[in-house]
């Protein structure tokens, strides 16, 4: 049985997404990989320590292992990506190519995450659309829109079968997030269980767009299993389940932990945040395939302190 590769496992949405295809599939046809060691999540399946910089050693791992299809989830995020911009347009950038010329002979879909980050202060922010003005200010945003560009070049000169979506930010308990601007959406719920109190990056009025694990799985799975020819976008869809504040979500909580204290000590992250929308327009992939989030903001509040408070009790 030809097999699915994981470029990225060990990362927040890559721990997720590798358990949840491991789920469907078969341990044994998804081999996870990244440049560190296993986590404990997903040591159990197959594994692959893999840098995809170096893409003889990714052509090995394809090779070895039967590789049909590529989940390509490795990339400097936003915040970590303004502290190193040359590393993070360079890992961002080469490791998509490197996926992308191996798919034009040897692969039959491959997935690739865009983000918000690809719209700028010049994009409408409200209901944003599919089609609209760009201009990202950020590393990884400029890394994201020519990766989408990418992906439409390879579909339409190749006929490489690359899928993307614009990520809003993601939000889950089972691995800690990795640099970008919206981690403060999952760092306050551990420091309302353990500390009872958190110091925000950003303001309290600062409306993203935002989306559960589940749901951001769920739509990445739905979307590789869809109908090609039903695909009109071969950049990247957007998708959207929720927006919200750090205040509204400090309220949300407080409902559980009424003494939760925060503190607002806006950084560099606020400037990123202030030039990404408000919300997002997502008809074209409720229309092309059919997507449609499960959890509003109360719903996963309360997943998410009630996983955590199972995780992170024994160790208060």
């Amino acid at each position: 049985m030809k097999k699915i590769l994981v470029i990225g496992a060990c990362g927040q949405l890559g721990t997720e997404l590798t358990l949840k295809l491991r789920d469907l599939f078969g341990i044994e046809n998804v081999v996870a990989s990244d440049l560190r060691e296993a986590v404990d999540l997903i040591k159990d399946g197959p594994y692959e320590q893999l840098d995809v910089m170096d893409k003889s050693r990714l052509d090995e791992v394809i090779s070895t292992h039967n590789i049909d299809q590529i989940y390509h989830l490795a990339a400097i995020l936003s915040a970590r990506g303004e502290q190193n911009p040359m590393l993070a347009w360079d890992l961002n950038m080469t490791s998509l190519l490197n996926v992308l010329e191996t798919g034009r002979d040897r692969i039959s879909k491959i997935y690739w995450p865009s983000s918000i980050a690809v719209f700028g202060p010049d994009t409408p922010m409200v209901q944003t659309p599919q089609t609209t003005v760009m201009n990202p200010n950020t590393v990884y945003g400029i890394s994201k829109l020519a990766g989408e560009r990418w992906c439409e070049y390879y579909f339409q000169k190749y006929k490489v079968d690359v899928r993307s979506m614009r990520y809003p930010g993601l939000i889950g308990y089972k691995a800690k997030p990795g640099g970008g601007t919206t981690d403060y959406a999952v760092d306050i719920f551990w420091k309302a269980i353990l500390d009872n109190s958190y110091e925000c990056f950003l303001k309290p009025d600062t409306l993203l767009p935002m989306m559960y694990m589940d749901d951001a799985v769920k739509a990445t799975i739905d979307l590789m299993q869809a109908d090609p020819t039903a695909l009109k976008v071969r950049s990247s869809y957007n998708i959207s389940a929720m927006s919200f504040s750090p205040d509204m979500i400090y309220r949300e909580i407080c409902k559980r932990y009424p003494d939760f204290q925060i503190e607002y000590n806006p950084d560099f992250r606020q400037q990123i945040a202030d030039s990404w929308p408000d919300s997002i327009a997502d008809d074209q992939a409720r229309e092309d395939w059919n997507w449609s989030p499960s959890f509003d903001l109360a719903k996963m509040t309360e997943t998410m302190l009630d996983n955590l408070e199972v995780q992170l009790v024994s160790t208060k």
